[in-house]
């Protein structure tokens, strides 16, 4: 048998690791399309959804759009420590901005080199970050005040060029009220007050479910500034595609049957980051037993979920306490797992399926600390959800492991 050519594996799983093919984003490309022709700010955008559902991925397929259609874009994820203070979160939209503003000539000194043979040189201003600093530093009044300045005089001197400041992980964006620090404020007072001016700086920030309640809950008015789109798994037909397009090349050792297509949506429920991975287990088995004419062996799914478990879900299980893994047990027996549940449907259950029910005030507690775990959030209607895709089905198979 003549050698196989070699043909990497093309699936990647991974945080906000580009997929061979972007499956089923295109009404979302669109929509972004249109934020794009405002002269006028009117909107900004968020892009919200569970953990896997490709938000960063897609925040990476809109930079392009954004530059083709002439507009600058700047950014990076927000960690907690960008966000502790006001300043923080200052410095770091101004580092982020000097990177596309630092070519902007804004004047030019003449300066005197003193020594053996004076010198006269002209010397061009630039929009660096220390000129940027020197604005911030120099301008009094408040944290809001300096900003505003900072960016309305990059403005004047870019009229023409729209920026967008497109921050990934943005749920980490918070006000401290305890510290008298309010970077979140500051964030959406400055960019409304910026864009009611005229001036084309547009916000697109990524986050968990949590980002666009806490934007509202910081400044009323933000839920007139930002238009929310709502990230979720993909449908049959673009689960298709995602797993098929990347192996269409005729090197490629494996292929998929209409039936391990079907299972790899069973297991996945069309969660990107679940198809990326399952595929990527498939392929690697399958790629070193590939023979012609050898009809492929079936997903070994007991196999994948097993590892699945294990490096993805296993480190987020860890956070709990046993009385927290005994409510997610309750959760995850809930007919509404998968979407919302209250307080009250989860005390009904306990009584059920508990030696020892929960109380309502017990469980408010526990959600309480569940969500600063990662593991559930609650969102405006005073309804919880679970933040990792998968994971109900996750609980049920360790409960039924004990």
């Amino acid at each position: 048998m003549a050698a196989q050519t070699a043909f990497d594996n093309p699936f990647r799983p991974g945080a906000g690791h580009m997929p061979p093919y972007l499956a089923g984003r295109e009404k979302e490309k669109r929509e972004f399309a249109k934020f794009l022709a405002q002269e006028t700010i009117l909107q900004n955008l968020v892009l919200t959804g569970l953990r896997g559902v490709g938000k960063t991925v897609l925040l990476e397929t809109l930079k392009p759009l954004a530059i083709r259609e002439g507009w600058l874009w700047v950014g990076t994820d927000l960690s907690e420590s960008s966000s502790v203070t006001e300043s923080s979160l200052a410095i770091r939209l101004l580092t982020d901005l000097a990177v596309v503003t630092s070519s902007v000539v804004t004047g030019v000194e003449t300066t005197t080199q003193l020594g053996l043979g004076s010198k006269v040189a002209n010397v061009q201003r630039t929009l660096d970050f220390h000129s940027l600093r020197s604005i911030w530093e120099r301008t009094p009044g408040l944290a809001a005040d300096k900003l505003k300045a900072v960016l309305e005089t990059v403005a004047k001197h870019m009229p023409n060029r729209g920026v967008i400041f497109a921050y990934d992980e943005a749920q980490n964006l918070a006000d401290h009220a305890e510290k008298e620090e309010y970077p979140l404020s500051l964030l959406l007072d400055t960019f409304q007050s910026i864009q009611r001016k005229g001036i084309r700086f547009m916000l697109v920030l990524t986050g968990l479910p949590t980002l666009f309640p806490k934007l509202v809950e910081a400044r009323t008015f933000a839920e007139r500034m930002f238009h929310v789109i709502a990230l979720d798994k993909l449908n049959r037909e673009d689960t298709n595609e995602a797993v098929l397009k990347p192996i269409t090349d005729a090197r490629c050792p494996v292929k998929f049957t209409a039936e391990s297509v079907e299972t790899i949506y069973k297991i996945t429920l069309g969660y990107p980051y679940f198809i990326q991975y399952v595929c990527r287990e498939v392929f690697d088995i399958w790629s070193q037993n590939a023979e012609p004419g050898v009809k492929p062996h079936p997903v070994p799914v007991t196999e994948i979920m097993q590892k699945l478990d294990t490096d993805f879900f296993s480190g987020r299980w860890a956070r709990a306490t046993d009385r927290q893994r005994d409510l997610m047990g309750v959760i995850a027996r809930l007919d509404t797992c998968t979407s919302e549940f209250t307080v009250q449907e989860i005390v009904e259950k306990s009584r059920v399926v508990l030696e020892k029910p929960f109380s309502s005030s017990h469980v408010n507690q526990m959600l309480a600390s569940l969500c600063n775990a990662g593991l559930v959030y609650k969102n405006r209607w005073g309804k919880y959800s679970l933040a990792v895709p998968l994971l109900d089905q996750f609980i049920r198979r360790q409960l039924e492991a004990v």
